[in-house]
């Protein structure tokens, strides 16, 4: 399959860089202790801030969601407010935080996978950057931390995607919905049986695609303001090259706002790709009784919600989204970086 190929290639590609800057910088000499216990820092950190963050925003990320893929002649949710009472209303509390468990599930090793990609492939590119003549002594520029975001997101995001697709459906999914996925391997093995392994990647080409503006903006965005306030030290932000975490705090708003805010379009057409073909789908998706549109490719996706809905469709949600990624976003890398300092004190205490 040719998504396989793209998956494959792509992570060659980064465990070959990265492996060519270890070479380059220890030798042919196996990982020392230190080096493996910075490994597991990072895929800790990651982990833990992704977790932490989705949490803190289930309820505004099964909103956005159930907007996203609603059909449109009978809708529910007319807005986040509206919707989320709506919700405390006929499903209560548990309804708020509907497919979180999945969602942690996955958003754990995701980004515990996306965090160390990131930083193995900043250092690989790096390293090949600097065997340019002229390049011996540069740094990472925004551009390459795109890239390395990109291939980082990239890399996370297939690794989980099926998880993905069935948090989905179990978050639209209510104590009405025709038929039950029970949890996560019900759903998946469900998938699996009546629509076939392909169906666990609807929706894999426009996240593919979101993966490089959204994912690599975020980083790219985040680590430059980093360094500008730490090179300039603009209104006292920074002491003793050290940020706070109010502002770390807002460089990571900033790098939420820009990426969601462009890759968001893709993100819509991904969801409802990943609703077709559910047999017995949630009444949300069916519009109680109404048949759901079916896709034949993101295109074909792209155009018909255009043409039914309008080019406003394309940013449903975007509101509880936008309420929701920013201090998601800015919560995972503050997160991730208190742990990662908590992990380096913990290490030398023990050492």
């Amino acid at each position: 399959m040719a998504s396989e190929d793209v998956v494959g290639k792509t992570s060659a590609t980064i465990a070959n860089i990265a492996e060519e800057a270890k070479i380059a910088s220890v030798g042919v000499k196996a990982p020392s202790r230190q080096t493996l216990l910075g490994i597991c820092k990072s895929l800790v950190a990651g982990g833990v801030a992704g977790g932490v963050s989705r949490t803190a925003v289930a309820p505004l990320e099964r909103m956005k969601i159930l907007l996203q893929v609603q059909n449109p002649h009978a809708i529910k949710y007319n807005g986040t407010i509206q919707g989320l009472k709506y919700i405390w209303r006929t499903e209560g509390l548990r309804g708020m935080f509907k497919g979180n468990g999945t969602n942690c599930a996955r958003i754990v090793p995701n980004s515990a996978v996306k965090f160390f990609s990131y930083e193995e492939a900043s250092k690989g590119i790096l390293w090949l950057y600097r065997q340019q003549p002229g390049n011996e002594d540069a740094e990472l520029t925004p551009l390459l931390r795109l890239g390395a975001g990109a291939c980082a997101g990239i890399i996370a995001m297939s690794a989980t995607y099926p998880m993905d697709l069935v948090r989905g459906r179990l978050t639209v999914q209510t104590d009405k919905s025709p038929s039950q996925y029970r949890g996560i391997a019900h759903a998946l093995t469900t998938v699996l049986r009546e629509e076939g392994p392909r169906a666990l990647y609807k929706g894999w080409l426009p996240s593919v695609i979101g993966v490089v503006p959204y994912v690599g903006l975020n980083f790219a965005v985040y680590e430059s303001l980093k360094d500008h306030l730490v090179k300039t030290r603009p209104f006292g932000l920074v002491e003793d090259t050290e940020l706070s975490v109010t502002t770390k705090l807002a460089c990571g708003a900033v790098a939420g706002t820009i990426g969601q805010t462009v890759a968001y379009p893709l993100d819509v057409i991904r969801r409802r790709m990943q609703m077709g073909g559910w047999k017995n789908a949630a009444s949300v998706v069916t519009g109680e009784g109404k048949a759901p549109l079916e896709y034949t490719g993101m295109i074909d996706a792209f155009r018909k919600t255009v043409r039914y809905e309008g080019f406003g469709a394309l940013y449903k949600g975007l509101v509880p989204n936008s309420v929701k990624v920013v201090p998601s976003i800015a919560i995972a890398f503050v997160t991730y970086e208190v742990v990662k300092d908590v992990l380096k004190v913990e290490m030398r205490i023990s050492e």
